[in-house]
């Protein structure tokens, strides 16, 4: 199971960054707010931040494993 993820840094005033993890099999693609990573000063911590966003996508990972997050059904 290979999960993968997207997101932009934060707008200016936000706090979180909206992440689209996909994976491969079974294809999933799931989208959450997660929160992102700011220095004492204020500035946005882009690496700290890909460090919560892959903790996050090991939740998202053993989700996926279990069937709690899964594809939506197709539509007739």
């Amino acid at each position: 199971m290979a999960l993968t993820w997207t997101y932009d840094a934060p707008s200016e005033g936000e706090t979180v960054v909206e992440v689209t993890f996909s994976n491969e099999s079974p294809e999933i693609t799931h989208t959450r707010a997660v929160n992102a990573v700011f220095d004492e000063d204020g500035t946005y911590n882009s690496g700290l931040t890909e460090i919560r966003v892959s903790e996050v996508g090991e939740g998202v990972k053993n989700k996926i494993a279990v069937g709690a997050i899964s594809a939506p059904a197709e539509e007739e």
